[in-house]
């Protein structure tokens, strides 16, 4: 089958990622509407040079849903019964969830497959949007037995148009996916910086590169995390169960190696400490390096923070 052209999009939703993906669009020469909610949020995207802010007379060749997970059905629904569009996708970072919500509000499955852009920055709203923020990042497409191929290529040339890598998974895979590599980090993040609140001034002077590195996810915007978390919160549970058994085995660990008496009686536990940063080192080498499948050195690049 010849793959559909994208000639022009609508965007809905112009915050980081919804903006960064018009401006994208935009600069591959795609006739791209804004609409938000907030009016003045496609204002600042359109003089971003993101698009055209407003809704097009005629439908477009695709929408995308650039809203939170929680809004992402209702927000479908409204604008295919407006006929916004030919095709519908999405970015939120959960899709699981999204698809049941939006079968039961009778939206046209047929016409919609998930989408998520692995890709972000702490930062949110329109003025922390870049065009090529997608760049080599992967982008998770999770069609349903019903949607029609035309709507899976046309979210996959969206993808290539942006400049990421087409990825196929089911919703359940998914989502349990982000749960191991984005959302439960960033909890566990979250949970560390929060740590913070009860340290001394004194005692917080002396932190370093590393403890920035280690918490720069707990800077993400609160509600929105709050709206994907619990939209996920299964999957991430399980994630921070596992996590959690081997937190508190490293707080035996470290207590009785805090109280033995003579070198001998902690060996066994010095050796467990050493086999968890071992571990580690293996773990972290198994993330791709950025722009490639294969595990290598790892790069600066912003983790996935969930998209919408």
């Amino acid at each position: 089958m010849e793959r559909p052209l994208m000639r022009s999009a609508a965007v809905v939703g112009t915050g980081l990622i919804g903006t960064s993906i018009a401006l994208a669009l935009r600069g591959r020469g795609v006739t791209t509407y804004l609409i938000d909610t907030d009016p003045e949020a496609a204002r600042t995207a359109a003089e971003l040079g993101a698009g055209i802010a407003g809704s097009p007379r005629e439908p477009v060749d695709l929408a995308v849903i650039a809203v939170p997970p929680r809004y992402v059905a209702a927000a479908l629904r409204e604008h295919q019964h407006r006929a916004l569009a030919h095709d519908f996708t999405d970015a939120a970072s959960v899709k699981e969830q999204v698809q049941q919500e939006a079968a039961r509000t009778g939206c046209d499955l047929t016409r919609f497959v998930g989408g998520h852009p692995m890709g972000g920055r702490e930062q949110s709203g329109p003025l922390a949007a870049s065009a090529d923020l997608f760049h080599g990042r992967p982008w998770v497409l999770t069609p349903a037995p019903q949607t029609r191929a035309q709507t899976v290529e046309r979210a996959r040339n969206l993808a290539e148009l942006c400049g990421a890598r087409p990825v196929v998974m089911t919703q359940a895979e998914h989502d349990q996916a982000v749960a191991l590599v984005s959302h439960t980090p960033h909890l566990v993040s979250s949970l560390l910086a929060a740590r913070l609140l009860h340290g001394e001034q004194l005692q917080l002077g002396l932190a370093g590169q590393g403890l920035r590195d280690v918490t720069r996810l707990a800077g993400g915007c609160v509600e929105l995390w709050t709206d994907i978390l619990g939209t996920n919160a299964v999957a991430v549970a399980d994630v921070l169960a596992e996590f959690s058994h081997d937190v508190a085995l490293m707080v035996d660990t470290l207590r009785t190696l805090g109280t033995a008496r003579k070198p001998e009686q902690g060996s066994a536990s010095r050796d467990r400490l050493a086999s968890v940063l071992l571990r580690g080192v293996q773990g972290r080498a198994r993330i791709p390096a950025f722009g490639t499948d294969e595990a290598g050195p790892s790069r600066t690049y912003a983790t996935v923070p969930g998209g919408v």
